[in-house]
């Protein structure tokens, strides 16, 4: 999906917001069982509707009618471990049918437009936070979440996601890094799920997941993030807790293309990505990234803190209409990590 809907705001509309629930993930119970608490704090009607709209608007039904019986079939043997077991939990618990669970996984892949900023401030200080954009925020508004994924009562690592999405745009594990995932606008999804199913790359969300549960430190995240083959190409934002520990990693699905470090040694002390290569020049219809560059400028780096991250990724049109949630965070005070989700004033309009 592109942005092909310029976005006019008439009000500030990026001031209201509420927290999203907090829930913990057992990484120690069978993967079939770990999602079952929190699809029972939800009304399971309302969420088959709720994934049913979103299926019915993002895949072809010619692709839904051809697939659903490969994927039911195949599951365990293109979609590895925990990940089959919780997408047949979180199937379960619903009462919706697998190929229905994990169509809406792969859907979600394949719709992210975001914004990502990591910066150092003049202590050697790393923040990090993004915007989550997508279509049907109605809907994943009401399903946003903060999980912890808990291993022997200790906090594995933590991230923001949507309900029965088993996979990760968005989190940060403790002491170590941040990592955040902007859709590279390249593409068409049913190559993306060809992909995943045919040569068994890992969709974009898993690698940040598996990632955050993996990667001993920073410079691990990193090389990770860059080389594992992934459905898709995206850009990979990462975070981590010793001075000059920030990157955006352009990924093609084979490898990287571009990666881009801060360099505060000369004065480059933070990195902005939207969904362009950064390289080039975003299109007039969606420039987010010199809005949120001249909010960082105007910030300045002895300023720059969670507050400040968050007041730049709340300006017009860095926050917009699409904007599910916000997250800010850093790796060295994970007690901070924050997520709100953007509630709209009904002064705001889209214009066609």
């Amino acid at each position: 999906l592109g942005r092909t809907t310029p976005i006019r705001i008439t009000a500030e509309s990026c001031k209201k917001l509420t927290t999203p629930p907090v829930f913990n993930l057992s990484l120690d119970l069978p993967p079939e069982e770990r999602w079952l608490s929190i699809v029972n704090h939800y009304d399971k009607d309302y969420f088959r509707k709720a994934a049913t709209a979103i299926i019915e608007s993002t895949v072809p039904k010619w692709v839904h009618h051809a697939i659903t019986p490969a994927v039911v079939d195949a599951l365990e043997k293109y979609i590895p471990q925990p990940y089959a077991g919780e997408i047949r939990g979180v199937s379960s618990g619903f009462g919706m049918s697998l190929a229905d669970v994990i169509l809406l996984n792969f859907a979600y892949e394949i719709t992210a437009f975001c914004t990502s900023v990591v910066a150092q401030d003049t202590k050697g200080n790393i923040f990090h936070g993004r915007n989550l954009d997508y279509p049907y925020g109605d809907i994943l508004k009401n399903i946003t979440v903060d999980i912890r994924y808990v291993r022997n009562e200790q906090v594995a690592y933590r991230g923001t996601t949507f309900t029965g999405y088993v996979g990760l745009w968005t989190g940060q594990s403790a002491k170590k890094f941040t990592i955040s995932g902007d859709k590279r606008a390249r593409g068409f999804w049913w190559e993306n799920f060809i992909a995943a199913f045919l040569m068994r790359y890992s969709p974009v969300s898993w690698l940040v997941r598996k990632t955050l549960e993996d990667a001993e430190d920073f410079q691990d995240a990193v090389l990770r993030l860059s080389k594992i083959p992934i459905i898709g190409d995206v850009y990979y934002i990462v975070g981590g807790v010793q001075p000059g520990e920030g990157v955006v990693v352009t990924r093609n699905r084979g490898g990287p293309a571009d990666i881009w470090s801060l360099d505060p040694i000369n004065g480059q002390w933070y990195r902005v990505e939207t969904n362009y290569d950064h390289w080039t020049t975003p299109p007039p219809s969606d420039d987010r990234r010199t809005p949120a560059i001249k909010a960082l400028n105007a910030t300045g780096q002895a300023h720059i803190n969670m507050d400040t991250l968050y007041e730049v990724l709340s300006v017009k049109p860095v926050c917009n209409m699409l904007t599910i949630y916000t997250t800010v965070m850093s790796a060295a005070f994970p007690e901070k990590y924050r997520t709100v989700v953007r509630q709209f004033l009904l002064e705001c309009s889209m214009s066609s």
